[in-house]
């Protein structure tokens, strides 16, 4: 019996060894943690030992006080991956976690990291800090879940690196379910939010604050000093749900959406910058719903977005709205905001849908215009002039201008009583970033009620003794810095990565095509020459490469491989370009397909110059598989059963298969069906993608099988342009049926024996909710 116990002690011993005497417990594998989990104490510090922990659910759970948290750390902040089928939840008080890696992997639950372990069990007063979560995406894109979700109250989410979420579900949320979460008071501070790709439909939100059912509670999450970069998900960036919420000086880059008061009241968004590059018309602001919100100090630089992602969008709401749809805009003040090379910056009464009043419901109509609303205080500058700095959608007749100044380099414009014409200068503040912050001294500012409160500028400078209208109260010597990564997210991690120069590989045609693919990195250049190669199995793609001929001539991909396979298996991350080559199958077979399920990261494709023939679908993507962008250029596609099928997205969520689609040049020849088949489902307005361009290409004795006898198949699309195309002997009825209503046109297209190109105003659609 003694000989067990000491045992058993030297075998407690080896597996949580106390460090160097410290409240420190380092642990080496998923038994030793579990063991250290169950008896923690306030002071305790729990160090997972340096390398890959695999398939580990941690339940961190304990009572540890202000002076004595209870911590669980990496060994080296960075050198500690989650991976496989991996989470953490955590409960209790006065719990902290950092420098974890989450990465090769997705979580078995509805969250990554949860702030509690049960529906009762919550953590407060606790923090997860220093960590990464990379990639770690469910297999399916409609298996949504939350990489973290807190709930409880006064806890802090800080200086953590995300990127790269492809499923659906909000990259994090806050949770007021429960009076546990109510009256939070969570700080989510210094992160870098880094790219997440488009998601193809809703449900792709980066930051989520309770949802629309709580929309009535107080929240009064802090969110500051974080970096959003490429945040593209979908139109909400960040999504107030809550009341009393506070969004401050973040940076907004080259983010494809908006912040948004989607519902709840009373949110403060002081502070910010919103950065595009001039030319992206997705790059948003802030678009406003609902009452009592403050809108103040915030800089927008190049910011193209139009309607919904307009910098500053005021919405039309719904008379007597539901809580999960649009309450009317009341009570609300933008002021002292700055607007450089930003176009339309004001856009009143977004969303009015009076024309769709036939084939939406009554409840959906949105008609109540903005009351009780204040614009004052701003600047806008453009270098080149702008005809509608303010554009009604519906009438701003409930809105207040007063203070507001522009230069606009000469541009004559209608709203003169809302806007004072001033010559002013530019300043550089920040490398490439350049305001006008002088040139108005003569304009004094509005003052109105509660406007006392507005005590600082864009920078944190007193507005008390030096006031100005604009987002800086101060024309001396400002020198920002506000894009430089390294002041965001884990101080272990950088997303900035030296460019690699492509290597190219040369593939002679006894060589295995196969394994040259699979030497190649990403962005190199697989060469085929001028050869003839015979393929009998699919070729995998799982990186970004390109397949081309080199030589003035196109080398010749002939594939036997068996019915209803591809030639090129697009799965996760696989992004093939290929070029000037010919492509033959036997019939039967697929050109390019993605796999039909387990598609957890995007694929990309671009076809160009190549010659097409003699396959059953010259390309297939499954449900749940996405492409930000697929084109094909100066193509020919001949004697196929189908040609490009885009449409298992049929669950009418507002999900679709591509951003863009792209036929450019190319000549489509007795194509029998799916000539282009592409789908979006359901009435939302969260969803306002899919985008397909047909220019410059020719199209013959095709469409012949079409059973609703449309050469193109885009419903739902919202963004469709068919221009200059020739339509020669297509027995269809229609070339197309556009929407007009979402951006659907056509133009200088020839029709020869091939049917119409006809517009509907308004399509009836499904709705999502």
């Amino acid at each position: 019996m003694r000989n067990t116990s000491i045992l058993f002690c030297i075998l407690l011993v080896l597996i949580s060894c106390k460090i160097n005497n410290s409240n420190e417990i380092l642990v080496t594998n998923n038994e030793s943690l579990q063991k250290a989990l169950k008896n923690t104490v306030a002071g305790d510090i729990i160090v997972l030992k340096n390398g890959v922990w695999t398939d580990v659910e941690i339940k961190f759970t304990g009572e540890g006080t202000k002076e004595n948290p209870i911590s669980l750390k990496a060994e080296t902040a960075g050198k500690v991956f989650i991976e496989g089928v991996s989470s953490l939840e955590m409960s209790g008080n006065y719990l902290n976690v950092s420098g974890l890696f989450f990465r090769n992997g997705h979580s078995p639950k509805k969250n990554v990291i949860a702030f509690r372990t049960s529906e009762k069990q919550v953590a407060n007063h606790s923090k997860v800090t220093n960590c990464v979560i990379l990639d770690f995406n469910n297999l399916e894109r409609d298996q949504d879940n939350l990489w973290v979700q807190l709930y409880g109250k006064h806890n802090e989410f800080s200086n953590c690196y995300l990127a790269g979420k492809t499923n659906g579900g909000p990259t994090l949320r806050v949770d007021l379910k429960g009076n546990q979460s109510i009256r939070n008071y969570h700080k989510i501070i210094n992160n870098h939010f880094g790219p997440r790709p488009r998601k193809g439909g809703a449900r792709g939100e980066t930051i989520q604050l309770g949802s629309s059912f709580t929309s009535m509670s107080p929240s009064n999450t802090l969110i500051a000093n974080n970096l959003f970069e490429e945040c593209n998900g979908e139109v909400e960036i960040i999504s107030s749900k809550t009341n009393f919420n506070i969004i401050k000086n973040n940076v907004f880059y080259k983010s494809e959406g908006s912040v948004v008061t989607r519902h709840g009241n009373y949110v403060s968004i002081d502070g910010n910058y919103f950065i595009g590059d001039g030319k992206n018309e997705n790059y948003g602001g802030i678009r406003i719903i609902n009452t009592g919100h403050w809108v103040t100090n915030n800089l927008f630089y190049k910011i193209k977005g139009k309607n919904f992602r307009s910098p500053i969008a005021i919405m039309n709401g719904i008379p007597k709205s539901p809580l999960n749809r649009y309450n009317q805009v009341t009570d609300v003040v933008v002021a002292y905001n700055t607007f450089v090379d930003s176009d339309s910056p004001f856009q009143f009464g977004v969303g009015q849908n009076l024309a769709q009043k036939d084939v939406l419901p009554k409840s959906e109509i949105r008609s109540a215009r903005a009351l009780r609303t204040e614009v004052v205080n701003n600047v806008i500058y453009n270098s080149k002039g702008d005809e509608n700095p303010i554009i009604e959608h519906d009438k701003a007749d409930g809105v207040t201008f007063n203070s507001n100044i522009i230069d606009n380099n000469g541009v004559d414009f209608k709203e003169k009583d809302w806007l004072i014409s001033k010559d002013l200068t530019l300043t550089d503040i920040c490398s490439d970033i350049s305001v006008p912050v002088s040139g108005f001294s003569d304009v004094a500012p509005y003052n109105g009620f509660d406007f006392e409160n507005i005590t600082e500028d864009l920078l944190g400078n007193s507005r008390g003794k030096s006031n100005q209208i604009g987002a800086l109260a101060t024309s001396q010597n400002i020198k920002l810095n506000v894009l430089d990564k390294s002041k965001y997210g884990a101080d272990w991690y950088s997303n900035v990565f030296e460019a690699k120069e492509p290597k190219t590989i040369s593939v002679g045609i006894n060589d295995n095509l196969q394994a040259k693919i699979d030497e190649a990195e990403n962005g190199d250049i697989i060469d085929l020459g001028f050869g003839l190669f015979e393929i009998n199995k699919p070729l995998v793609i799982k990186k970004s490469i390109t397949i081309t001929s080199s030589g003035d001539g196109k080398a010749h991909i002939i594939y036997n491989g068996e019915k209803e396979t591809p030639l090129f298996s697009l799965q996760p991350y696989g992004k093939l370009k290929i070029e000037k080559v010919i492509l033959k199958g036997n019939n039967t077979n697929y050109l390019f397909a993605t796999l039909k399920k387990n598609m957890s990261n995007h694929f990309g494709l671009k076809v160009n110059y190549c010659e097409i023939s003699n396959f059953n679908y010259v390309l297939r993507v499954y449900k749940q598989a996405f492409s930000e962008e697929i084109i094909f250029k100066g193509s020919s596609i001949t004697n196929c059963e189908n040609g490009l099928e885009l449409s298992e997205e049929t669950n009418d969520r507002g999900d679709y298969n591509t951003e863009y689609l792209t036929i450019d040049g190319c000549i489509f020849t007795n194509v029998k069906q799916n000539v282009i088949d592409y789908y979006r489902g359901g009435y939302d307005e969260s969803t306002i993608g899919g985008n397909l361009l047909v220019t410059n290409s020719t199209f013959t004795n095709s469409g012949a099988s079409e059973k609703n006898k449309r050469l193109f198949n885009h419903n739902g699309i919202h963004n469709v342009n068919i221009n200059n195309n020739i339509f020669k002997n297509n027995k269809v009825k229609f070339v197309s049926i556009l929407w007009g209503a979402k951006n659907n046109i056509e133009s200088n297209n020839t029709l020869i024996n091939s049917g119409i190109l006809k517009t509907e105003e308004n399509l009836k659609q499904t709705l999502m909710y």
